[in-house]
C-alpha cells in the first residue's frame, strides 16, 4: 500500500515507520524529519497535501495533533492542525484514491475529566479540554465522510503513549515520560500526581503494532484501545528495578488538575477493540521493559 503517515517525524510517526518500512511504499508528512525522507511542510498548508497526495493514496495514519496543553494555551493553532487540516486531509485522501483507508490517533480525552468511575465501551464522550473537544468532533466527521463513502475511516482513542523524549512537548501528561528518563539517568524528579494516582499507559512499540494492525482489518467507526491501567508509585517501583535506582529519587507534589486530568484514571473494559484484535502492553514489567528500551 502506498501509505501517508502525518506527524512522521514524531515519537509515534517514527515507530510506525519502523515497523511498516520494507513493507509499503510510506510517504512521511511532518514539519521536520530529520534523516527520515519525505514530505516537510505545514499540514495546514495546501501546498504540502499537494506533495504528499501528488501520486495517490491507498491510506493515511493520521498522527499529528497539537496536545492538551498546547491546545488550551494557542485555541487557534489547535483548532487550524486538529480540526481544519483533518478536514482537509481526509478531503484529500478521498479525491486520490478509491474509499481509501484512514486511520486516525483520537485520544481518551474524548471522555473528559473528572471521569465516571469506570469507562467502558458505552461510557458517553464529554471532553473539557479544546484537544478532547477537537478529537470527539473530528471522529464524528470522519464517521460523517465514512456514511459518504468518501474514506473508511477507523478512529482509536490512545491512552498515555510513553517513554516520550525529553523536551517541551505541549503535553501536560509529560511527566508520565519523563520519570523514566530521570530514573534511567539516576536523577530526581519531583511528579505532579500522588503516588497513588493511576494512569492508563502503552508503550510505543504496542501502539505501533496496533496501527499497523487497523490498517489490515476492514472495521470502521471509533474504539477506544485497551491500556494497562498503572498506580505511579507500582511505575515507579518497576521502573527502579529495571534501572536499578531507588525510588528515594522521587518526590510527589500532586498538582490537583493534573491529577484529576491524568492521575484519576478508572478501571477501564474495552472489550470491543479487544475483540478486533487490538492490545495492551502484556503487563506492567513488559510495559516498563518496552518503554525504557526505546529512550534515546
Amino acid at each position: 500500500m502506498r501509505i501517508i503517515i502525518t506527524g512522521g517525524g514524531g515519537f509515534v510517526g517514527r515507530a510506525l515507520a519502523s515497523a511498516l518500512e520494507g513493507q509499503h511504499d510510506l510517504v512521511l508528512v511532518d514539519h521536520q524529519l530529520g534523516t527520515r525522507t519525505g514530505v516537510e511542510g505545514d499540514l495546514c498548508h495546501p501546498a504540502t497535501l499537494d506533495r504528499a497526495f501528488a501520486d495517490g493514496c491507498d491510506a493515511v495514519v493520521h498522527l499529528a495533533t497539537v496536545p492538551g496543553g498546547a491546545a488550551e494555551q494557542d485555541p487557534a493553532t489547535a483548532k487550524s492542525v486538529n480540526m481544519d487540516a483533518t478536514m482537509a486531509l481526509a478531503e484529500a485522501a478521498a479525491q486520490s484514491g478509491q474509499r481509501p483507508r484512514f486511520i486516525f490517533a483520537s485520544s481518551i480525552a474524548v471522555f473528559g475529566d473528572p471521569l465516571p468511575a469506570f469507562v467502558d465501551d458505552d461510557t458517553p464522550l464529554a471532553p473539557r479540554m479544546i484537544y478532547g473537544a477537537h478529537k470527539a468532533l473530528m471522529e464524528q466527521w470522519l464517521a460523517t465522510q465514512t456514511r459518504r463513502g468518501a474514506i473508511s475511516a477507523l478512529s482509536l482513542r490512545l491512552p498515555g503513549i510513553i517513554a516520550r523524549p525529553r523536551g517541551p512537548s505541549g503535553m501536560k501528561s509529560a511527566f508520565m515520560s519523563d520519570v523514566f528518563h530521570a530514573l534511567k539517568a539516576g536523577e530526581r524528579i519531583a511528579l505532579p500526581v500522588s503516588p497513588q494516582a493511576t494512569m492508563w499507559l502503552m508503550s510505543v512499540a504496542q501502539i505501533a503494532q496496533n496501527l499497523v494492525h487497523a490498517l489490515q482489518i476492514d472495521t470502521e467507526g471509533a474504539f477506544t484501545l485497551p491500556a494497562q491501567r498503572v498506580v505511579m508509585e507500582d511505575l515507579v517501583k518497576a521502573i527502579c528495578g529495571a534501572t536499578g535506582s531507588g525510588a528515594d529519587l522521587v518526590a510527589y507534589a500532586p498538582d490537583t488538575a493534573i491529577e484529576h486530568a491524568f492521575g484519576s484514571q478508572p478501571p477501564l473494559s474495552t472489550p470491543a477493540a479487544e475483540a478486533l484484535g487490538f492490545a495492551a502492553d502484556a503487563d506492567l514489567e513488559a510495559l516498563v521493559h518496552s518503554a525504557l528500551s526505546t529512550l534515546s
